[in-house]
């Protein structure tokens, strides 16, 4: 449910499709959230249509890239040579293979829509459903078809407009905590005559994602932001389990599945929703805001400019449902298709090439959040462009504002069913954080590394220096 990172505005929200998401991994895990999609074909063969076309920029290929087509290509049964060359280095959908294991990547948003939207009932989840079962049993990321048919209606129904109201609060309490503690922390430092304090943002962010997930989805403080610790301790799921959630009187989601849960729902079934949306809206809500924060660091500029709209909209006045909604917010194909074989995998290389093909944005590896004001549109066959009023009232720009160029949550009927929660969650804690402070890299940018496991992270923590904001009396 998080993302990730994304987002509704130019300040506020993931910041920047081509700058950061949340969400699983390097392209789309099949949840629909920032990250790498796998699915794998059922049926008969797809013939996709891909729309071709030129560029005058010329393709660098290294001695890694030769040796990886190489090495696919003898394994996967190719000629020399013939390995079709992702997006910038090997075209839009190409073939790639691991030893003996071989799957189709695909970069192209016109392939992507067919597959999310157009064809979805011809794929199932492939390998990601084994990776994921013994976390998340048929929980509604790895479900297959006929148990994610029934779960989805359900769940889909709990993120009803009241329940994202009241939530509101919930996200500004938790935020507020966090604000609290660096003030503390800020006025120690004042009385040793310092300004500034160093601390690991990321981790704040997991403690805080943490007590916005248990409460809002369980109605259980885990208090993380106040005890310090980035682990779900197992008495902590003992108390959840031993709950009597029939007699639990409160808003949480946990609250509302009980109530619809209907004699064909076990326990079991319960509780694999519930873990999924532990898991997944939890990482995923602190990898949007570890790598917004990141981006603003280097971008005083464009931190400023958010800082200025929140004091615009927010004032002295606390963050409301209502003050939310005001913040703002060429490549290698076929034109005849591509044909996949029945049980391809097929993983949606989202973050790292969709997001950042030079033929769908200008400057993909420049940090500009204005680009999502910008309607946008390339003349290429088959693609409707950037254009926020294909889905006015949204939110954030999704998937039908950018025809599957930008896929924050994924898109068509499995999209992610939280993606509203977490975009409000990090919205409001993003925005709560600039309100009061400033913020810059202990180190420079090349001193946080990344890692990547379920969804990206850095390797050692979003060193920062905080300080209160200099322009506020």
């Amino acid at each position: 449910m998080g993302n990730d990172c994304n987002c509704c505005d130019f300040s506020i929200g993931p910041v920047d499709i081509l700058g950061v998401e949340s969400e699983l991994g390097n392209g789309f895990m099949y949840s629909s959230r920032p990250s790498s999609q796998f699915l794998k074909l059922k049926h008969d063969g797809s013939s996709i249509r891909c729309q071709s076309t030129s560029t005058d920029k010329p393709k660098s290929r290294n001695l890694l890239d030769n040796a990886s087509n190489l090495l696919t290509n003898l394994l996967s049964g190719g000629s020399i040579g013939l390995m079709p060359v992702a997006e910038g280095a090997h075209g839009s959908v190409y073939k790639l293979a691991f030893g003996p294991k071989a799957f189709v990547v695909v970069s192209d948003p016109i392939v992507a829509r067919h597959i999310l939207r157009e064809n979805i009932f011809s794929y199932d989840k492939g390998v990601l459903a084994d990776i994921l079962e013994p976390i998340m049993g048929k929980g509604p990321i790895p479900a297959d078809l006929d148990t994610w048919k029934q779960r989805r209606r359900v769940i889909a129904s709990g993120f009803h407009a009241l329940y994202l109201e009241t939530m509101t609060k919930v996200f500004t309490e938790c935020s507020e905590r966090t604000i609290l503690k660096l003030e503390k922390l800020l006025e120690r430092e004042r009385l040793h005559g310092g300004k500034t304090i160093k601390l690991d943002l990321e981790a704040e962010f997991f403690n805080l994602a943490l007590d916005i997930i248990g409460l809002g989805v369980f109605n259980y403080d885990f208090s993380s932001v106040t005890k310090e610790s980035l682990v779900i301790k197992e008495t902590d799921v003992e108390k959840l389990q031993q709950r009597d959630y029939e007699n639990l009187k409160d808003a949480s989601l946990l609250r509302f599945l009980v109530d619809m849960r209907g004699a064909d729902v076990d326990d079991r079934q319960l509780r694999d929703d519930l873990m999924t949306m532990l898991i997944a809206g939890h990482e995923t809500t602190v990898a949007v805001l570890t790598w917004a924060v990141f981006l603003l660091a280097q971008n005083p500029s464009k931190m400023k400019k958010a800082q200025t709209e929140i004091d615009s909209v927010l004032g002295q006045g606390r963050i409301s449902f209502e003050s939310l909604k005001q913040l703002e917010r060429g490549y290698n194909g076929k034109k005849d298709g591509y044909s996949i074989p029945a049980g391809t995998d097929v993983f949606l290389s989202v973050i790292y090439n969709l997001h950042r093909s030079p033929y769908f944005w200008d400057r993909p590896d420049e940090f500009e959040p204005e680009r999502f004001l910008v309607p946008r549109n390339n003349n290429i066959e088959g693609w409707s462009g950037f254009d926020l009023a294909r889905s006015p009232g949204a939110l954030y720009p999704n998937e039908i504002v950018a025809d599957f160029a930008f896929l924050p949550f994924g898109g068509g009927p499995r999209k992610c069913v939280g993606d509203q929660f977490a975009l409000m969650e990090s919205t409001i804690a993003l925005t709560m954080l600039l309100k009061e402070f400033d913020v810059e890299l202990k180190g420079g940018p090349k001193s946080v590394e990344l890692v990547t496991r379920a969804t990206i992270h850095t390797k050692n923590g979003l060193w920062c220096k905080v300080m209160k904001r200099s322009d506020l009396h």
